[in-house]
């Protein structure tokens, strides 16, 4: 009988750390899933090899070499783009099934959503960024690591993978003393935001921050003069404090960093 209890008593442990394995493994992102499954979509390239053409762009980042992104980057169809709520995140992509372009042992290659692909209904054809479809404009330099450049446009699988950035979160305080505007750029987890929450160090309380295009937030409330604190949520739904980040005596245009990461 004792055996019979300790057999049930494993099994359940055992349906438990599976049950909790399935739960990580899909972990819900928004609209979307992070797991290990690979999709089907096409890449193109844009820019030239030292990352000319692809600085600045509708996530509201500027140079992507200073801010940590480098030519490891992206543009986004408008099926993944999201009204550029997807800004930040990773993903994975591989050349698939073109033996003609696809080089044979290139692997994949990694790169952050950095800008918008616009679409174009001029044309009724070979409009690769016109909705539904799933597209990445990629980097020259990334696509090159794929396919030759002569291909032009190549099937891809690709997923959403963790982001990982060197340093902590950077804020860069912008707008005017009537808004204050926050780009908030080098974030690592899922790399898109959700939620960004400030605190003045005269305000007592935190204040929900809306989202003015691509990675800038910002609010309305006068913050000049004071120390800013805050709350960045990404779209797993992990959240980090990031404490007395901006001195009383911050500039508009400066740039803090966080220290921490996710």
């Amino acid at each position: 009988m004792a055996t019979l209890k300790l057999f049930f008593s494993f099994l359940m442990v055992t349906v438990d750390l599976i049950s909790s394995m399935a739960a990580n493994r899909h972990m819900l992102m928004g609209n979307q899933m992070i797991d290990s499954n690979w999709y089907d979509a096409h890449a193109t390239f844009y820019g030239d090899m030292t990352g000319g053409g692809t600085m600045q762009g509708a996530c509201g980042y500027g140079d992507l070499f200073k801010q940590g992104y480098g030519l490891q980057t992206t543009a986004l169809s408008t099926a993944l783009f999201n009204n550029g709520l997807t800004c930040g995140a990773c993903f994975e992509i591989k050349c698939f099934n073109d033996p003609q372009w696809c080089y044979p042992k290139a692997g994949s290659v990694i790169v952050t959503a950095t800008n918008f692909c616009p679409p174009n209904y001029s044309k009724p054809e070979g409009n690769w960024c016109n909705p539904p479809l799933k597209h990445f404009d990629l980097s020259k330099p990334m696509f090159t690591k794929l396919a030759s450049d002569k291909a032009g446009i190549i099937p891809v699988k690709y997923r959403r993978v963790l982001c990982y950035k060197k340093g902590g979160v950077q804020f860069q305080i912008k707008g005017n003393p009537y808004l204050t505007l926050v780009l908030l750029y080098n974030i690592g987890g899922a790399g898109d935001v959700k939620v960004v929450k400030i605190k003045g160090s005269s305000t007592g309380s935190w204040l929900q921050m809306s989202r003015n295009w691509g990675v800038n937030w910002q609010t309305g409330t006068k913050l000049v003069g004071q120390g800013l604190s805050f709350q960045v949520t990404t779209s797993d739904g992990k959240m980090i404090e990031f404490d007395n980040v901006v001195p009383a005596n911050w500039q508009f245009n400066q740039v803090f960093d966080g220290k921490k990461n996710f």
